[in-house]
C-alpha cells in the first residue's frame, strides 16, 4: 500500500511513499483538509543523507499505532529541505526560537493557517535518555490544539510575528564597492596558500563565494582571482574521479588532512552538492 509521496519525484519523499502515515506534500490541499477538519498540521522536514531522518521514520513513521494518531489527529506533510529550501529555511526559524538549537529531522506542529506553534527534532517513539516520545508528544499536542487553542493561537502568533520581523529590510541604503572589496580581503585573509583553498579541513568549495571573488577580482583587476586558480588546481593534484563530468575535484581538497589525521570520512554526498553549485 502506498500514500500520496508514491506520485512525487523527490527521491526522499518517495522513500516514505509506503509509510503507513497518510503524508501530503507541501500544498493548498494539505492545509484545505486541516482548515476543513479542524486538526493541527504535522509538518516533517528532512532529507536523504540524513541519518536520524531514517532512524524516526523506521521507528515511528512505520510504526502502525503512531501512524494511527497522526492520520486521526493531525494533517502530515512530508517536506524533502533539497526540494524546498524555502520552507526549510522559513520553519527552521521557528525551531530555533522554540527550542534554542535546530536540525534534522525537523518536526513541526503548525495551525491550519501554517503557524507554528511547537517543534523539536528527533523524537524517539517512546520516552528515552531523557527525550519527550514521539507517541507522548503527539498526545500532548493534539490535547493542547483541543482544549487550549487561545494559546496554541498566541504561541503561533508570537513566532510569525518574530520571524516575519527578522525576515523585512533592515534599510534601504545600497551597498558600497568598497564593502564589497573589503569582504573579499576578509575572505582572502583566510586562504591556505600551501594547499588551497580556505581555512582548515574539510575544505569544500563554497560555490557562491568563490563567484562573489571572481566578480571582485574582475571588477579591481587584484590578485583574488589568483587565489581562486590556486584552489583549481591544488584540488585537482589530488583529485579522484567519482564525479563523472562537471568539476570533479569538489570533494577532494579536503582529502590531506583528512588522511594525514586518520579519518576515513567520506565526503561524497557533500562535494555532489557544491559540485552543483560550481
Amino acid at each position: 500500500m502506498t500514500n500520496r509521496l508514491a506520485k512525487e519525484t523527490s527521491p526522499y519523499l518517495l522513500q516514505h511513499a509506503h509509510n503507513p502515515v497518510d503524508w501530503f506534500s507541501w500544498g493548498e490541499e494539505a492545509f484545505a483538509k486541516a482548515r476543513g477538519e479542524d486538526k493541527p498540521v504535522f509538518l516533517s522536514i528532512g532529507y536523504s543523507a540524513c541519518h536520524w531522518c531514517h532512524v524516526m521514520e523506521r521507528e515511528s513513521f512505520e510504526n502502525d499505532e503512531i501512524a494511527e494518531i497522526l492520520n486521526e489527529n493531525f494533517i502530515s506533510i512530508k517536506v524533502d529541505r533539497e526540494e524546498r529550501p524555502d520552507i526549510d529555511s522559513i520553519y527552521m526559524q521557528a525551531v530555533q526560537l522554540m527550542t534554542g538549537h535546530g536540525g534534522w529531522p525537523m518536526s513541526v506542529f503548525l495551525t491550519p493557517d501554517g503557524g507554528p506553534f511547537y517543534a523539536g527534532t528527533y523524537f524517539p517513539p517512546d520516552d528515552r535518555h531523557g527525550m519527550p516520545g514521539f507517541k507522548r508528544v503527539l498526545a500532548h499536542v493534539a490535547d493542547a490544539y483541543r482544549s487550549r487553542r487561545s494559546d496554541v493561537q498566541a504561541a503561533s502568533e508570537e513566532v510569525r510575528h518574530v520571524i516575519s520581523s527578522s525576515l523585512q529590510p533592515k534599510g534601504t541604503g545600497t551597498i558600497e564597492r568598497h564593502a564589497l572589496d573589503r569582504a573579499a580581503a576578509a575572505i582572502a585573509q583566510n586562504y591556505d596558500a600551501a594547499h588551497g583553498g580556505f581555512g582548515s579541513a574539510p575544505k569544500f568549495p563554497p560555490s557562491m563565494t568563490l563567484d562573489f571573488l571572481m566578480q571582485v577580482a574582475w571588477r579591481t583587476n587584484d590578485r583574488t582571482l589568483d587565489e581562486i586558480d590556486i584552489w583549481y588546481s591544488g584540488a585537482g593534484r589530488i583529485q579522484v574521479n567519482d564525479f563523472p563530468g562537471g568539476f570533479h575535484a569538489t570533494r577532494y581538497a579536503t582529502a590531506r588532512a583528512h588522511r594525514r589525521s586518520g579519518s576515513t570520512h567520506d565526503h561524497h554526498r557533500e562535494g555532489k552538492r557544491q559540485n552543483a553549485g560550481l
